[in-house]
């Protein structure tokens, strides 16, 4: 496979790399008067991000979230520091949505939502709650002592879809700071992290993608030092009896959630805004509202059904 191409702007100053990463399209971006010296740091963001690939997959038999999933309801398995805090914040996010967020959703049954075939009906609520009955982040019992992982229940399976880009587009922004790389961006598949501003000193301007054509904005922001990630269901859903559901299901009733478009999220870090787009787009408007307006540094863009367009209290968006 040939190594992704260096790309450079007209300004000779923004130096990017264009590749496919967890299951994802990573652009990364580093501004730098060096063409060969900007390649090697992407190129170095580029193996953080492989690294990170190689220990949350669950498309590897050998990966430490295959090993605990294999373990599930026998033993525990001891992983990599990282792993353990990982999944460690992840439960801590899970209490604070009240479970709408949720790392075990990896344990829902695939017979219960398709979303690449045509499917033609909705399961009904019954069997909806009993095919994800596995899915409880409370079952998931994390030991300091021997840092270890143990998924209380046999066919449990955690999976990080939720949170893992966000991770590592956050551990890749901090590598590149760390060997002096002052403005740039990483972002995966639209979960984006920015430092620093562009070469004529300005903010990078984010555009939030239109649900109803997801190729174009709605709205921009001037952003530095803050990460954004949206969840939609423009991404991938189902039209049943004319009506579009979502791919993103409730944990609680196996449904997936309907009102909302889109979910936007805008704070300093990128794991958080891209572990926290799926749960508001859960909770619904009204309390996904008040969650975010009551946690300092968290802003969020709402697009509901009817396309009304919701902010948080603490920010402004120009369309």
């Amino acid at each position: 496979m040939e190594p992704p191409a260096l790309q450079t702007d007209p300004t000779g100053l923004i130096h990017q790399k264009t590749l496919r990463l967890m299951g994802n399209r990573f652009d990364i971006s580093v501004v730098g008067e060096d063409h060969q010296w900007a390649g090697k740091q992407i190129d170095t963001a580029i193996d953080e991000i492989r690294r990170i690939e190689k220990l949350l997959t669950t498309f590897s038999e050998d990966s430490q979230t295959a090993l605990i999933n294999r373990q599930a309801g026998i033993g525990p398995v001891r992983v990599d520091r990282e792993v353990f805090g990982l999944i460690q914040r992840s439960l801590r996010l899970s209490a604070l949505t009240q479970g709408a967020f949720d790392i075990t959703y990896g344990s829902i049954d695939k017979r219960l939502w398709n979303f690449d075939t045509q499917m033609t009906e909705l399961p009904d609520p019954a069997t909806a709650r009993k095919l994800v009955r596995l899915i409880n982040y409370r079952n998931v019992i994390l030991n300091e002592a021997d840092q270890s992982v143990f998924l209380r229940e046999q066919g449990m399976r955690l999976g990080f879809g939720g949170i893992g880009k966000g991770y590592a587009a956050e551990m890749a922004r901090q590598l590149l700071r760390g060997r002096g790389v002052s403005s740039g961006v990483v972002n995966a598949a639209g979960d984006l992290t920015t430092w620093g501003d562009q070469p004529n000193g300005k903010p990078w301007t984010i555009g939030i993608a239109n649900p109803n054509a997801r190729h174009e904005a709605f709205s921009y922001m001037n952003i530095s030092n803050m990460a954004v990630a949206t969840s939609g269901n423009y991404e991938k859903y189902a039209v049943i009896d004319g009506k579009r559901y979502s791919h993103t299901i409730d944990p609680k009733t196996g449904l997936p959630v309907t009102g909302i478009k889109s979910v936007t999220i805008i704070c300093p870090n990128a794991e958080i805004a891209d572990a926290m787009a799926t749960p508001v787009m859960v909770m619904g408007v009204r309390a996904g509202l008040n969650l975010i307006n009551q946690i300092r540094q968290l802003a969020c863009v709402i697009v509901d059904d009817q396309d009304r367009v919701y902010t948080s209290a603490n920010i402004k968006i120009d369309s």
